[in-house]
């Protein structure tokens, strides 16, 4: 089990990526437009290095929704190879058998 510190921080970083993903989507397209003015598009870049760090999405680590763990990540599941292997024995993920062959 990870720590619990952990696990909320990365929760926070996630609701501010979510906050800011708008803004900043928004501030990229002024500096991506060729038609932008050089002052326009000097603005939008102090802007957006002004928001906070954390307001990044790649700040965010993906973590299992049951243990927290950020190594072995299963994306489909989103839990750990553990977490799954565990689940997958029991039965509690419909329609994952063992391999056999």
């Amino acid at each position: 089990m990870a720590k619990r510190s952990s696990i909320v921080k990365n929760e926070k970083k996630a609701a501010k990526a979510d906050k800011f993903r708008q803004v900043r989507k928004e501030l990229r397209n002024i500096i991506r437009n060729p038609s932008t003015s050089p002052e326009a598009r000097y603005e939008a870049q102090v802007k957006l290095g002004n928001l906070p760090r954390y307001s990044l999405s790649t700040r965010v680590s993906n973590r299992c929704k049951i243990t927290g763990r950020p190594r072995g990540y299963i994306r489909k599941f989103q839990m750990s190879r553990i977490a799954f292997r565990e689940a997958a024995s029991r039965g509690l993920l419909p329609g994952v058998i063992k391999a056999s062959w």
